[in-house]
């Protein structure tokens, strides 16, 4: 399916903010609400949008330890530690890479504690070869 012009708008609206009614996106827009309403209707049916989700305040998600860890799986293994990391809670994204690493697992957690805690469980996971982490300071660039 091809997104156009206003498909993106219409996207970048709802990134904005996904609980927005299809009232507020049309007078965004300059659009109709039925064109609005049908427009999103053919993106989800196309599965461009699969899922709304909740953005956490700043103060409440800058008061969480993020880290970036990178994780090389033994071979064959990556199906099931995949699995394993999707059941994780504090896992926000997973990533495949190249090179020498297999996934980046971007996570979330409350403290340094808890951090330290989720490192050492998703390194003992079967078919975790090894893990290296990097803790963020700062988010420069958030779109």
């Amino acid at each position: 399916m091809q997104i156009d012009e206003v498909d993106r708008d219409l996207l970048a609206l709802l990134q904005e903010n996904a609980r927005a009614s299809a009232v507020e996106l049309a007078r965004r827009m300059g659009l109709s609400r039925t064109t609005v309403t049908s427009r999103l209707a053919r993106l989800e049916a196309a599965k461009i949008v699969v899922g709304y989700t909740v953005k956490l305040a700043g103060a409440v998600e800058s008061a969480l330890v993020r880290a970036h860890i990178t994780i090389a799986c033994h071979p064959k293994a990556s199906g099931g530690v995949e699995a394993a990391l999707k059941r994780i809670p504090e896992v926000r994204q997973l990533h495949s890479v190249s090179g020498p690493f297999d996934m980046i697992a971007v996570v979330a957690a409350p403290s340094i504690a808890e951090l330290d805690a989720l490192i050492d469980r998703i390194g003992a996971l079967d078919g975790v070869e090894r893990t290296t982490s990097s803790i963020v300071l700062s988010t420069r660039i958030d779109r």
